[in-house]
């Protein structure tokens, strides 16, 4: 009897326990025991005592010189083992999946290549007009919603070579011709924390809206894009679609272990 109420109620230690690993992966740094237990809502008798079994546990290390507190190496190795059996692909089918569901619109998920940005999948609605998005498309830096998620978020070197070659080719949207313009339009969407297309997309009668999705180390993973006929997407200030859709990124963010999402506080002024 008592191992069944064990297993329906949970071992009340352990919680308490996991409590104060929240709290100091909250924390971001290492921590003092006052404000361990202030973060954990306990005495810090108490939060000394589970401390001491983390510490044993190798959950958690002290610095002897500081007194600071801070996740130990089984801890990270927990981490590091959560991590390499993420599968950021089926993570990123789910939430385009989820998100068609929410919006009715086709939704794409895009990942980085030696090309530049690729369509991996993406996901039809229920509605009789629709745009269709080809597995396997390469998408351009500038003209696309997708590509400009990805400009915007990846270190230059990474893709400089790539914004010259389409500057170059002269396909580029209006008002874009030097490298400088294309940095000043990049730098817009890292301040809107999205991408909006609603004219000039690389496919004529087509908009379309992308956010970024990053990883543990808080770099640009994937992209996600809500694509429609032009003239049919919602992408004004209060469109629910663009909220669906940055809220959809950082979900996705959060699941792959970003801690700071990059255009977050943006998700309240989209439009």
């Amino acid at each position: 009897m008592s191992d069944e109420l064990d297993g329906k109620h949970g071992v009340q230690s352990l919680e308490v326990g996991m409590s104060i690993l929240r709290a100091m992966v909250t924390g971001k740094r290492s921590m003092m025991l006052k404000d361990i237990a202030q973060a954990a809502d306990m005495p810090p008798s108490k939060a000394h005592r589970y401390l001491v079994s983390l510490i044993r546990s190798g959950l958690v290390e002290q610095d002897r010189l500081t007194s600071r507190y801070d996740l130990g190496p089984f801890a990270l190795n927990l981490g590091l083992v959560a991590l390499d059996r993420v599968d950021r692909i089926r993570l990123g089918l789910n939430a385009i999946s989820e998100l068609r569901d929410v919006t009715n619109e086709t939704v794409a998920l895009a990942v980085w290549s030696d090309r530049g940005p690729v369509v991996v999948r993406w996901e039809r609605p229920r509605r009789p007009i629709t745009v269709n998005v080809l597995t396997g498309t390469s998408l351009s830096l500038l003209s696309s919603a997708a590509g400009r998620v990805f400009a915007a978020w990846l270190p230059e070197q990474q893709t400089e070579a790539l914004l010259r070659s389409e500057i170059e080719s002269g396909k580029v949207p209006d008002g874009i011709a030097t490298l400088a313009d294309a940095r000043c339009l990049l730098a817009g969407v890292r301040a809107q924390g999205l991408s909006v297309i609603s004219s000039g997309y690389f496919a004529r009668g087509v908009e379309a809206a992308a956010a970024p999705v990053f990883n543990f180390k808080n770099e640009i993973n994937m992209s996600i894009a809500l694509v429609g006929v032009e003239g049919t997407l919602d992408l004004g200030r209060e469109s629910p679609a663009l909220h669906a859709l940055k809220d959809a990124c950082d979900a996705l963010s959060l699941r792959l272990g970003a801690t700071a999402i990059p255009g977050a506080e943006a998700a309240d002024h989209v439009g």
